[in-house]
This record gives structure tokens, C-alpha cells and sequence, in this order.
């Protein structure tokens, strides 16, 4: 129970920390246009005195948007009627803040209008929209808001006040529930980078793609393009295709992470925002001076921020155009004199580049930190370390810390995780690693990072054999969540 209720706080917090660059998102969105692109909605009172009971349904559906496949704004387009308050102008301020729970909040729609139908009176009135769900008579109010319009001064008469709805006074979920068939879910995940929107359309939803899309962009200012991932990668850079929804086809995108800026081609590498607060994680654990040995380091979201600190960065990854991005990035944030990219499969760049600088960094008092995140095969790559220096060099003293992250559907991930890192390494991790949680990717999955200071009986050991291999293990057909960021 404690491991489940600490993976639920983790997640939380990893959540919180996703801002504008890297965001996890419902289709169920209530961000709007900016308001200069929403018409004025029409608003004129009807006729007849104050009433004392108001419908509480504020929006139904038009039966002609069901199963629209392509979008016309226009068909939402609906009168409605709300509850309204007559406030004088002098307290309208006043009334308006002790009201802000039960006033109507409708994008793009003002919830103080002037009095039109007492227009003898127009300079000194407003009206107050009230929520329909909220309040539906003279008794809805709290008692502390009956008490604030007393001491106001402000009779509690109700009337109606109509509205006309358009498209952009409504929020994604009412569109997208409108349209969808009734009884199908319409909330599906996707994350912002930068001015693109990715998303995981289930099956039913497909048909409905490209309204979906259009929404979205619609709904999120910045927003200028809309994508679906497929569900299968199977190129051997584990990049995942994707299909343009709505927008432009621009996938260069522009993202800001931990105060780092990154660029890239999304289309050709992989980025999750959904890792921001992880990176930043294992970054304020590196120290000025220490090295950093990034074995996938895609774009450079571990390498380009450790080498900011102060750190001396070896980065390398198999994609030429991660390489070509972290090259990129390194010299976009000024680290390029602290960082060297390599363009190698994980098992060459460990038993290349790394092994030539082990002796030296090891005699060094500095940490040396390898991260290893390819969750969907990077436990796979630890027995490359075998052997890997000879014996005469062995020590005790500032051996490499490993961070190497995989996934898990096992019931006890954190013991799954040693397991198998133990059985790669050929050297059993018990008591000697931690385990961290980083996220939940799939119901009964979970992506963890197994933490541990490389044995010298690993590193140092003539007695494991070693096959040199110049390829990392045949690309899968991984699902989108199993690629490495």
C-alpha cells in the first residue's frame, strides 16, 4: 500500500511540474481562442416579469451535430436562457465578488450585461449572469452570499435573460460529446510540444479524426497543429509515425524545459513531455565538474542541462537526427564546448568512447554519472559493461552511478526491475541499488529507473566473456510508449 499511495503522489507531482512545454492534456480541454476571435454573443432579455424558478439545463445538444465528420461551427449555434441578478452599478463590483461561484462561466461570454429592458434606468443597473446549475430560485444562494446581497442592498428577484451560443462559447468536451456517438468515451490523452498537439486516438474515434483535430487546435491558443501517433513503432531509431489531423505541417517544434530551450524535428525523433520533472530529477543530482556519460541521449534533455551546471557531458545516440538535434541544442544553450556527440548504437558508444575515458575519469575525485534511458531495452545494454576494463586497473573508490530505466508489469516492479538488471550485469544488485518510480505509462505499467554504483567485479572482471557486437538487439515493434525520450 505505501508503494502504491507513493508511485500515486510521484505521479501527481510529475504532472504539476509539465507546464507549457511538455503538458499532459484531455480532449475534454476548456482552453479557448483568444476572445478577439470569438463573436460577440448575442444577448437580449425576454419579455415578462422576474420568475422565481429557472430551468438548470443550460445547452442541448442539436440533434443535426450528431456523427459530424467534418466541423460546421455554425450548427452549435443555440439560444438558451439564464438566470439573472439586477444590481446597481454603485455595488455591482462589490456583488459581482461575493457571487464569483454562482455567476455563469461561459467562454466568451461576460457575466455582466447592461439592462436593456429597463433602458430608463440603463446608466444605473447591470445585470449579473448567474449559473443555471447553481442557481435556480431566490433560495439557491449560500447563505453567506444572501447575506452579502442584503448587506448590499440588492433584492434577490430572479429573471431570464437569453443568450445565443455559438461554437466558440463552448468548451472541447460539449463539442466533441455532441458530435461522438452517445455512450462512446471522447477523452483521449494528448501533450503539447511546443505549437503541436499529439494525441492517441482510440479506434472509434478515428472516423472523427480530423474534426477532433480542428477542435483541439480551435480550443488552445498556440496550438497550430494537431497529430496522431500510430500505435506501432518499427523503425530501428524507435521514432513513431504520425498523421497530420488539422494545421500546418510544421514539425519543427520549439519547447522550453527546466528553463532549457530545445529544438527538433518531432517527426523524426522523440520527445516526451511527460519527463520534464525526471530529467530535472537526475540533473540536481550531478555536480560542477562531474561527467556525465548519456548513452541515449536523444535531443539532449539529460546532456544539454547537466553540461549548463558544469558538467562534462559524452552524449551519443543511434538516430542521425537526434544527433544532429543534440548537436544542435548544445550550441542553441552555448554548451557545445562541454559536450561531445557520438552517433553510435548504445553497446559501441559503451564499449567505445566510454571505455577509453573510464581510466582517467576514475582517477579522478569527481562523480561520473551514466544514464541510460531506453526504457523499452536499456537493461538489455548492461552487460556491454562486462569486462570492459582490465583487470590491473580495478579500484574501489568513484565507481561510474548508473541510472538505467525500463518498464515493468510486473506486480512488484521494484523487484522486477533488480532482477533483471542483476541478470544482465551478471552480478546481483540486492541491497546494493534503489529503485525510483517515474511514471505509470499503461494501466498495470510502469516506467522505473533502477539506480546503482557499477560493481568493479562487473567492470573489472576478466571473467565475464563478452561477444562485441556493433548493433543494438533487433528494433521491436514497441508500442508509442515504450520509445526512449
Amino acid at each position: 500500500m505505501l508503494r502504491v499511495l507513493t508511485r500515486i503522489f510521484t505521479s501527481v507531482q510529475a504532472q504539476s511540474n509539465v507546464k507549457s512545454a511538455a503538458v499532459s492534456r484531455s480532449l475534454c480541454s476548456a482552453a479557448l481562442r483568444p476572445a478577439s476571435a470569438c463573436p460577440v454573443c448575442v444577448l437580449k432579455p425576454v419579455a415578462g416579469s422576474p420568475q422565481s424558478h429557472m430551468e438548470p439545463e443550460l445547452y442541448r445538444v442539436p440533434a443535426e451535430v450528431r456523427g459530424m465528420t467534418c466541423l460546421d461551427r455554425e450548427a452549435f449555434t443555440q439560444a438558451v436562457t439564464v438566470p439573472a441578478l439586477r444590481v446597481p452599478k454603485g455595488v455591482l463590483n462589490k456583488v459581482v465578488k461575493s457571487l464569483r461561484k454562482s455567476t455563469i462561466q461561459r467562454p466568451g461570454v461576460p457575466r455582466v450585461v447592461q439592462d436593456k429592458e429597463n433602458s430608463s434606468e440603463t446608466d444605473d443597473f447591470r445585470l449579473i449572469l448567474l449559473d443555471p446549475h447553481r442557481v435556480s430560485s431566490p433560495g439557491s444562494f449560500s447563505e453567506a452570499e444572501a447575506e452579502a446581497l442584503r448587506s448590499f442592498g440588492v433584492a434577490v428577484e430572479l429573471q431570464n435573460y437569453e443568450l445565443s451560443l455559438t461554437y466558440d462559447n463552448l468548451k472541447s468536451e460539449e463539442v466533441l460529446e455532441a458530435v461522438l456517438p452517445e455512450g462512446l468515451d471522447v477523452t483521449s490523452g494528448f501533450s503539447r510540444v511546443g505549437h503541436i498537439a499529439h494525441m492517441n486516438l482510440r479506434d472509434h474515434q478515428l472516423p472523427y479524426r480530423n474534426l477532433i483535430g480542428q477542435v483541439i487546435m480551435d480550443k488552445n491558443p498556440g496550438v497550430t497543429c494537431v497529430v496522431n501517433k500510430t500505435n506501432i513503432i518499427d523503425s530501428t531509431y524507435r521514432n513513431f509515425k504520425m498523421e497530420v489531423l488539422a494545421g500546418e505541417e510544421n514539425m519543427v517544434a520549439k519547447v522550453k524545459e527546466n528553463g532549457v530551450m530545445y529544438e527538433f524535428d518531432f517527426s523524426r525523433v522523440y520527445w516526451n513531455p511527460r519527463l520534464s520533472t525526471e530529467h530535472q530529477r537526475v540533473v540536481q543530482l550531478i555536480k560542477r565538474g562531474d561527467t556525465v556519460l548519456d548513452v541515449f541521449a536523444g535531443v539532449g534533455p539529460f546532456a544539454v542541462p547537466a553540461a549548463r551546471l558544469g558538467a562534462n557531458v559524452l552524449a551519443n545516440d543511434l538516430n542521425p537526427e537526434s544527433y544532429r538535434w543534440l548537436q544542435h541544442n548544445c550550441k542553441l544553450n552555448k554548451v557545445e564546448s562541454k559536450v561531445r556527440t557520438f552517433n553510435l548504437d548504445g553497446r559501441a558508444f559503451i564499449r567505445g568512447p566510454m571505455k577509453q575515458e573510464l581510466p582517467a575519469l576514475l582517477k579522478d575525485k569527481a562523480s561520473v554519472h551514466v544514464v541510460m534511458n531506453l526504457p523499452a531495452l536499456a537493461l538489455e545494454f548492461l552487460d556491454a559493461f562486462r569486462g570492459v576494463l582490465p583487470r590491473e586497473l580495478s579500484c574501489d573508490e568513484n565507481l561510474p552511478i548508473v541510472y538505467c530505466y525500463g518498464f515493468s508489469k510486473d506486480e512488484n516492479p521494484e523487484k522486477d526491475m533488480v532482477e533483471r538488471a542483476s541478470s544482465s550485469l551478471g552480478f546481483p544488485l540486492e541491497n546494493r541499488c534503489s529503485v525510483h518510480f517515474v511514471r505509470n505509462v499503461a494501466p498495470n505499467k510502469d516506467m522505473m529507473c533502477v539506480r546503482f554504483t557499477l560493481p568493479k567485479e562487473v567492470l573489472f572482471s576478466g571473467d565475464h566473456e563478452h561477444t562485441e557486437t556493433s548493433e543494438e538487439p533487433a528494433p521491436k515493434r514497441q508500442k508509442c510508449e515504450e520509445a526512449a525520450d
